[in-house]
C-alpha cells in the first residue's frame, strides 16, 4: 500500500511538469495472479456496494422521474479492452430533449488536439448550462452520484473499479497511437487521474497517468486509488 502511495505521488508530480515524458511501453505485464485478484476484487466490492446503496439509487431514480421527464438511466457507446464496444451506465443528468453529441464531440476534438475551449474548461459544459443539466442532476454530478450504475457495468465484466475512463468511440477518431494505450486494460470507474485533478489536468497529462497506472498496476495501488477516490468524491472537488 504504502509502495503505491509512493509511485502515485512521483507520477503526480510528473503529470503535473510542463514537459510530459510519454510512456514508452515495454513494461511487463501483471500476472493472471493480478488479473484474477483484480476480478474477484471487482466483483466483491461492486455487489456489496450495490446492495448498502440500492436505497439511495431508488431514491435517486424517484428524484430523476420526478424533475424531468425521460430515462432515468443514461445509456451511452463506450469502449473497453481493446476497443470492445459495450454499454455505459449512468444516472441522467441532462435533460433528454436534446442530443449533446455533436457539441461533445467539438469539445472533445479541441480538447485533445490542444487547441483550447471555451474558458479553458477541461469538462465538458454543454451550451445552455443551466438549462440543459437538471436540478437533480446538479447535485448528481457534484456528488458524483450519476457514476453508481457503472457498477452494474463493472460486475457484468466490461469495466473495472479502478482504470483510465471509458471513452466515448467517437473520441478514438483523435487519438494518437500512443493515447490508444489506454484500451488495453478495462476501464474504471475511478483512477489514477481521477484523483489527481482531472478537471485541471490537459488530456496528455491525463493519458500519462493512465499509461503509467497501466504499467505499473497492482492490488497494492488499486486499494490505494480506491481509498484515495473516497476524500476526492466527498469533497466534490473537479467533480463535473
Amino acid at each position: 500500500m504504502l509502495q503505491g502511495r509512493r509511485q502515485a505521488t512521483s507520477w503526480r508530480q510528473a503529470a503535473s511538469s510542463s514537459t510530459i515524458d510519454r510512456p514508452r511501453g515495454g513494461a511487463r505485464a501483471p500476472g493472471r495472479g493480478y488479473e484474477l485478484a483484480k476480478r474477484i476484487l471487482d466483483v466483491t466490492l461492486a455487489s456489496i456496494l450495490l446492495i448498502i446503496l440500492s436505497p439511495l439509487m431508488l431514491l435517486i431514480a424517484i428524484a430523476i422521474k420526478l424533475d424531468s421527464p425521460g430515462p432515468v438511466i443514461y445509456v451511452q457507446r463506450r469502449l473497453g479492452k481493446n476497443g470492445r464496444v459495450f454499454r455505459f451506465y449512468k444516472f441522467r443528468s441532462m435533460t433528454a430533449d436534446q442530443d449533446h453529441t455533436v457539441a461533445h464531440r467539438e469539445f472533445v476534438r479541441a480538447y485533445i488536439n490542444g487547441n483550447g475551449t471555451e474558458n479553458q474548461q477541461h469538462l465538458y459544459k454543454p451550451a445552455g448550462n443551466g438549462r440543459c443539466i437538471t436540478r437533480v442532476g446538479r447535485i448528481l454530478r457534484r456528488t458524483s452520484l450519476d457514476e453508481l450504475p457503472q457498477l452494474v457495468n463493472v460486475i457484468k465484466g466490461d469495466m473495472s473499479l479502478v482504470g483510465p475512463r471509458a471513452l466515448p468511440d467517437y473520441e478514438l477518431e483523435q487519438y494518437n497511437e500512443w493515447h490508444r494505450r489506454r484500451l488495453e486494460v478495462l476501464p474504471g470507474i475511478t483512477g489514477l487521474a481521477q484523483i489527481s485533478g482531472r478537471s485541471r489536468l490537459t488530456f496528455n497529462e491525463i493519458v500519462s497517468l493512465d499509461i503509467k497506472y497501466i504499467e505499473n498496476r497492482s492490488l497494492a495501488l488499486d486499494l490505494w486509488i480506491l481509498l484515495k477516490t473516497i476524500p476526492v468524491v466527498l469533497s466534490g472537488k473537479d467533480a463535473g
